[in-house]
C-alpha cells in the first residue's frame, strides 16, 4: 500500500528499476559490438491494479516500462535494441494463495502461463526474429491484459 516504508520502496526500486538500467548501462560497449538486444522484465502490475502486487512494486514496474522506451530510443542509435516482457500469472513458486480465482475470472486462456512460455518470449526478442521490434511491451499473460 502507499503507507509502505519509505525504505521498502528504496529497495524495490533499486531491484526493479536501478538494476536494469546500472546493467545495461555498463554493458553497453559489449551491447553495441554484438548489436545486441535488452529485455526488461516489467509486469501486468505495471499497468493495472493487481490485488497481489502492492504500490511500490506495481509503480516500479511502470517506471521500467517507461524506461524501456527511452532505452530504445537511446540505445537503437547504437544498434541495440531494447525491450520488455510482461508476464501475468506465471506457474511459478511465488504465486498468491487466491491466484486460481483470478485464473478463472480474468485471463481468457483460462490457465497460468508456464515459465517455458516466457523464456520462448525473450528468447524471440534476442534473435533475429525480432531484429525490427524496439521499444515493446511484450503482453505474456493470456489476454489477463484485455
Amino acid at each position: 500500500s502507499i503507507d509502505t516504508p519509505l525504505q521498502d520502496w528504496q529497495h524495490v526500486f533499486q531491484v526493479n528499476f536501478f538494476a536494469p538500467i546500472m546493467l545495461a548501462r555498463g554493458l553497453i560497449a559489449e551491447l553495441e559490438r554484438a548489436k545486441g538486444a535488452v529485455v526488461n522484465v516489467t509486469s501486468i502490475a505495471g499497468g493495472r491494479v493487481h490485488p497481489f502486487a502492492g504500490a511500490a512494486y506495481a509503480t516500479s514496474k511502470a517506471a521500467l516500462a517507461s524506461l524501456t522506451r527511452e532505452m530504445a530510443g537511446d540505445f537503437g542509435r547504437r544498434g541495440i535494441r531494447v525491450n520488455a516482457i510482461s508476464p501475468g500469472e506465471i506457474d511459478t513458486p511465488i504465486l498468491s494463495p487466491g491466484t486460481d480465482k483470478i485464473v478463472q475470472e480474468q485471463i481468457p486462456l483460462g490457465r497460468l502461463g508456464e515459465p517455458e512460455e516466457v523464456a520462448k518470449a525473450i528468447y524471440f526478442l534476442c534473435t533475429d526474429q525480432s531484429s525490427y521490434v524496439n521499444g515493446a511491451e511484450l503482453h505474456i499473460n493470456g489476454g489477463q491484459h484485455v
